[in-house]
């Protein structure tokens, strides 16, 4: 189909941000190109949270439902001292989450969030996804970009209204719109291994990390994070360690030494739930722009990649998607107007949740008196965790884009 330039989208990536942006797109009315490197659509990783800001987005789009037999609703969250594994707090989830906040709380694997998404987009007619392609230079200018794509050593050229770099955060595409197309070290790194439920070491953390729970384990060398997949059926375990800083050696061990001298069924979990997935995080600069003249734009980790101590990655991609489609289709014709609409209603909600992930990697990893009196403060204040989550799991990112779109028009 030969597409005007006016209503073609190219998005680059075709992971949980480039798939959730064809699909906003498309529902505007627009044709879109998804273009991915790889040559089979492949999420890496494992387990995900997919708090309600996430998922009545893609309920709006259609794409919940794909999601919902693989997903498991926890009950609640469960933040325990790793030492002794004593209960601290806990925020109500389940159906009194769905009551407050107006949509679920799900955890994931990736890779069923992706299959959903995909499954969703595969539906519609407006969209295009090309496995094997890469963007590898674009030309930016007042009507929109001129794209090259890379198809195996073929050299195709597309001309579309809006680039979108979704292509994470090792972006090839932030570099095209000005920025540094850099990233750097975070300073963490993440442990992520999956155990059966029905195994012998499954049927050991049962009790520590119950099938209905996300559990959070803080120390002050690392925090641990446990929670259902696949139906109840796997444990999804991810812990964060300090990187070393001399690159880390093959192996667990450096694992092994942050749980050192823990009691009950963690004492030994490093050893025994290996092999564990070494994931260093990498951060992009917060001070580049998410926009390129008028020609382009960057979602999800390609703009601004955050370590997970809110558990807010994939729910940040989504809303970013969203609130692009959402503004580029109620200003068409003025993309500079869009585009800087989209990037201060976005930039302000990324850095609100940036701030409380460094809160939560303070407290996660407290020590001493701080830990003393973080269990405090948690203990006797637990039930207004739940409220304090309000503007967070509560937000409306459609809504907000489109208020945003009214008065940028205005």
């Amino acid at each position: 189909m030969n597409t005007p330039r006016s209503r073609q989208i190219v998005v680059a990536g075709a992971g949980i941000a480039g798939l959730t942006a064809a699909i906003a797109f498309a529902r505007q009315g627009f044709s879109v190109r998804v273009y991915e490197q790889a040559p089979r659509l492949e999420e890496a990783g494992a387990g995900l949270q997919i708090p309600p800001n996430a998922t009545r987005l893609l309920a709006a789009l259609g794409a919940l439902d794909h999601l919902l037999p693989a997903a498991v609703a926890p009950e609640r969250i469960e933040l325990r001292s790793a030492r002794r594994q004593r209960l601290l707090a806990a925020v109500e989830l389940g159906a009194r989450a769905e009551a407050r906040w107006k949509a679920p709380y799900l955890v994931a694997h990736r890779a069923d969030l992706q299959s959903a998404l995909l499954a969703r987009a595969q539906r519609d007619p407006d969209i295009r996804i090309v496995t094997s392609a890469r963007v590898g230079d674009a030309a930016l200018h007042a009507r929109g970009a001129t794209v090259s794509i890379d198809r195996e050593g073929r050299i195709e050229e597309v001309a579309c209204l809006l680039l979108v770099g979704a292509d994470g955060v090792h972006s090839s595409v932030r570099g095209l719109g000005g920025g540094t197309p850099a990233d750097r070290p975070s300073g963490y790194i993440a442990w992520r291994t999956t155990v059966r439920r029905e195994s012998r070491l499954g049927r050991t953390l049962a009790e520590a990390m119950p099938q209905d729970v996300v559990t959070a384990f803080l120390h002050r060398r690392f925090h641990l994070v446990s929670y259902p997949l696949r139906g109840g059926s796997a444990v999804n375990l991810v812990a964060v360690t300090p990187a070393s800083g001399n690159g880390d050696p093959a192996g667990h061990a450096p694992l092994a030494a942050a749980m050192h001298g823990l009691r009950g069924p963690l004492a030994t979990l490093a050893d025994a739930a290996a092999p564990w997935t070494q994931w260093p995080l990498s951060e992009v600069d917060p001070r580049i722009s998410w926009t390129g003249a008028a020609g382009a734009a960057l979602i999800g980790d390609a703009a601004h990649a955050m370590t997970p101590f809110a558990a807010q990655g994939a729910a940040m991609a989504i809303e970013d998607a969203v609130v692009l489609a959402e503004l580029v289709a109620a200003h068409p014709d003025d993309m500079p107007a869009a585009l800087a609409a989209y990037e201060a209603l976005r930039r302000r909600r990324v850095e609100q949740v940036a701030a409380r992930g460094r809160f939560n990697r303070r407290a996660y990893h407290a020590a001493g008196p701080m830990a003393l009196g973080r269990n405090l403060v948690m203990r006797l204040h637990g039930e207004r965790l739940t409220s304090d989550l309000d503007w967070l799991y509560g937000y409306d990112a459609l809504a907000e884009a489109r208020a945003a779109g009214e008065k940028a028009g205005r």
